[in-house]
């Protein structure tokens, strides 16, 4: 069997939460094209009925839609307990949803900054510990949790403090649950884009005078394409991966090189 053959994902169920549209919808797209069936989770249910439907009539696989609020112990077990039901089992994640606020530390509100660390860091708790569980349970799987360059460098000219610090908790929760769980056969990984150019970032008025400041500064000129993360995902999740655990992988276009 060849090394494309091996990457293949058939048999193999999973979940990407923010995968109505984006970062999130780009790799459950990969994961559905590489045969593994996929749940589409998402709190706009709506759009993640469009996204699922979508996927499942341009791969043939089962892709379904469930709605839950990643800061929602209840809502995350309940969704998991769905995936495992519907699909007949949970072979991956990809732990996608986050927020950013952009705002001054000394005027950001505490709900601001409470709301960022919840969605972008207790989420990730959150489903972690709900997928690891029954991997755990079950002979073992792969987590991949979104962190952020954000995580290893402070961005400019925009403040953001609340989400530098979110993304950073999500690499270090990343790193000790891969200790924890090493010799059990669950492997946690994360990713920390650069600044990708979603459908939503590139038709943002407010992000506008930013993108031409970002791309100035960056190496290469230009912001990632969300299926610019596509294959990485597409390998953590697999049999190809299985001495992958505990690492970050950045996927910046050399942005934090300088």
């Amino acid at each position: 069997m060849g090394i494309i053959e091996k990457m293949r994902l058939d048999g193999k169920k999973g979940f990407v939460t923010g995968a109505a549209r984006g970062i999130g919808k780009c790799t459950a797209t990969a994961f559905a094209e590489a045969g593994a069936d996929v749940a589409i989770v998402d709190l706009d249910i709506e759009e993640a009925q469009k996204t699922a439907k979508e996927l499942a009539e341009k791969t043939g696989r089962k892709v379904i839609a469930i709605k839950t609020d990643c800061t929602d112990k209840e809502q995350v077990d309940a969704m998991v307990a769905q995936v495992v039901s519907e699909l007949g089992g949970l072979d991956f994640c990809h732990n996608n949803a986050g927020i950013c606020i952009n705002a001054p530390a000394e005027e950001m509100t505490y709900d601001q900054w409470l709301k960022v660390i919840n969605i972008n860091l207790n989420g990730i708790f959150l489903t972690d510990i709900a997928a690891g569980k029954y991997m755990l349970e079950h002979g073992g799987g792969s987590i991949i949790n979104t962190a952020s360059m954000s995580a290893h460098i402070v961005n400019v000219p925009q403040p953001q403090c609340a989400y530098n610090a979110s993304k950073a908790g999500v690499i270090q929760l990343t790193k000790s649950l891969a200790i924890e769980w090493a010799k059990r056969g669950v492997r946690v990984n994360s990713i920390s884009p650069g600044y990708i150019g979603t459908e939503l970032t590139l038709n943002s008025l407010t992000l506008i005078p930013l993108i031409e400041k970002w791309n100035e500064m960056a190496p290469m000129g230009r912001m990632g394409k969300p299926e610019e993360l596509e294959s990485i995902c597409v390998y953590l999740a697999g049999d190809t991966s299985t001495f992958t655990t505990g690492s970050d992988i950045i996927v910046d276009g050399a942005f934090t090189c300088f």
